[in-house]
């Protein structure tokens, strides 16, 4: 059987990905690995203080690559860990992680503000709840969603055993 999916799903994939590579791009042309952004980018949003699990959980990325690129980081003197709760760590910047915030992480939130800026008002709630709508239908189908009886598990059918 084969499935394909539809014409607003290959669009909204599309764009999705496009979101990916821009922000890939932003971290190249910032001279960071796409973590070390993500990271830096989680600690101002954040205020300083997060936890490591903490931006894995929200940005979806391994703990291990978190803790490598934290390590890169805190190596290169740009963030601090302080203990936490047992064996929590909090993130924080450092004088010179503030100063690269400054220059290179404030400018890509000042971008991604100047976009909604650009768009009405009108058009920023809707994108916002039409948004949240998708997320949130999709949410549901997701829980209610069983695996097939055959998962990835079992072998084909064309594979032999002894």
């Amino acid at each position: 059987m084969e499935v394909k999916p539809g014409r607003e799903l290959e669009e909204f994939n599309s764009i999705y990905r496009e979101f990916d590579r821009i922000y890939h791009e932003i971290s190249l042309k910032l001279e960071l690995s796409d973590s070390a952004f993500i990271i830096l980018y989680a600690i101002v949003e954040c205020g300083g203080g997060c936890l490591q699990k903490e931006i894995a959980d929200f940005y979806f990325i391994s703990k291990q690559t978190v803790h490598s690129a934290i390590k890169t980081l805190e190596a290169r003197g740009f963030i601090s860990l302080e203990k936490g709760q047992g064996r929590d760590r909090k993130l924080y910047l450092t004088p010179a992680g503030q100063k690269l915030a400054e220059e290179k992480i404030l400018p890509v939130m000042e971008l991604e503000n100047s976009v909604f800026a650009e768009m009405a008002p009108e058009e920023s709630r809707a994108l916002l709840d039409l948004t949240k709508k998708y997320v949130r239908l999709f949410r549901e189908k997701v829980d209610r969603f069983q695996a097939p009886a055959q998962g990835l598990t079992s072998k084909p059918e064309h594979i032999q055993t002894e």
